[in-house]
């Protein structure tokens, strides 16, 4: 299988690599419009056909916000297509705000479904989403197997992460942002983007943050960056025998995530 992960910048970027380098080894960079992936590849792996297992990742930091991850993703995903080599998951990862005390620093969240917070129309009687107003849609939900096996590896919590395009930062808009998505664990700014640019590819997405701040009045001193991003990397050294268990992209709505799972926590006890 062939991995996609979509970042904002390039610490995160980093912090996955760091993480995917107990299986993947660098092998450069190749261009992609607008930016550039950077390759890990397992070693010994034939050039030809899909053997079982995670064969290779591209990471790419997209930039920030929901539109710079769409057009990020949806590049190289149209890209790897256009060569024959299509991704067979794509994984929007960072560092982003906890709702407290569902999500506290230094916590990981995997969603288990991926919302657009803020897309739709403040009205005389608050926010309409986007949906309620006739169009599109404001949630993708990642395959169930494979999210529970995701969240059960990396020790996090398993609940919605929010999508916004202006970070809250006063307690009115976490309050509000709370009572609509009572359930949310996490605020960040790409993970609808990079899911818009998958389902337009037809191809899985996960989405996977380390909380830095809580959600709220915006305090940049106590925030923290570098542990949250120590805390991904560790996620995604974590993450690797998941993924080391999808041999292709039927796999991925299947139970067999989590049986596989099992057994490789069985076989290194």
């Amino acid at each position: 299988m062939r991995l996609l992960v979509v970042t904002a910048v390039t610490a995160e970027e980093e912090s996955v690599a760091r993480g995917l380098g107990c299986l993947l080894e660098d092998s450069g960079t190749r261009p992609v419009p607008g930016g550039r992936l950077r390759r890990l590849d397992r070693p010994g792996a034939p050039s030809g056909g899909l053997p079982p297992g995670l064969r290779s990742a591209d990471l790419l930091a997209a930039g920030v916000g929901p539109a710079a991850a769409a057009a990020g993703a949806a590049a190289a995903l149209t890209g790897a297509a256009l060569a024959g080599e299509p991704y067979g998951l794509v994984i929007s990862a960072g560092i982003g705000g906890g709702f407290v005390p569902t999500a506290s620093v230094g916590s990981v969240v995997v969603a288990d479904v991926i919302v657009a917070a803020d897309l739709g129309a403040e009205t005389a009687e608050g926010f309409t989403p986007v949906t309620e107003l006739g169009f599109g849609t404001v949630e993708h939900r990642p395959p169930e197997a494979l999210s529970r096996a995701a969240a059960q590896a990396v020790g996090a919590v398993y609940a919605p992460v929010l999508t916004v395009s202006t970070v809250t930062g006063t307690a009115g808009r976490a309050a509000a942002l709370a009572a609509r998505h009572p359930r949310a664990a996490a605020e960040a700014m790409e993970g609808f983007g990079v899911a818009e640019a998958a389902a337009a590819h037809r191809t899985a997405v996960l989405e996977i943050r380390a909380i830095s701040n809580p959600v709220g009045p915006r305090d940049r001193a106590n925030w923290q960056i570098g542990r949250a991003l120590t805390e991904l990397a560790d996620a995604f050294g974590k993450l690797v025998p998941v993924l080391d268990t999808l041999d292709a992209l039927d796999t991925l709505d299947a139970p067999d995530a989590l049986d596989a799972l099992d057994a490789w926590e069985a076989r290194t006890r």
